[in-house]
């Protein structure tokens, strides 16, 4: 006898409650619910995304074929007519990809030539 307490031999931690098997049931099927739930979610996410991306390849892609076809036509000894508004610094014309935009970061690399930091 400890303190006025008397220790009870047997289990130690804490009693079984009785759970009703309806309520615990329901908790289930809540439970599944809206794991179902979060599950369609996630994959409306993820087809969006690869959506997205699939269109941002589609639009290298035809970048691509253009950087190409200019390549093509300069080795022919021509000069597309976008390359000579590009030498002109007709600034309208300008190609999606071209090098006269700033970076993502808006910083410029300290290894880079010092051509780049003047755009």
């Amino acid at each position: 006898m400890l303190g006025g307490k008397i220790k009870k031999p047997g289990k130690r931690g804490r009693k079984p409650a009785k759970i009703d098997l309806k309520a615990k049931l329901e908790r289930s099927r809540q439970s599944a619910r809206e794991c179902r739930a979060r599950k369609k979610l996630r994959y409306q996410y993820l087809e969006e995304l690869v959506s997205s991306k699939e269109r941002a390849i589609c639009a290298l892609r035809e970048e691509l074929e253009m950087y190409r076809q200019w390549c093509s036509a300069m080795d022919q000894g021509k000069i597309p007519s976008e390359i000579k508004a590009l030498l002109t610094g007709d600034d309208q014309k300008t190609p999606q990809g071209s090098s006269t935009k700033t970076p993502k970061n808006g910083k410029y690399s300290s290894s880079g030539n010092s051509q780049n930091k003047s755009a």
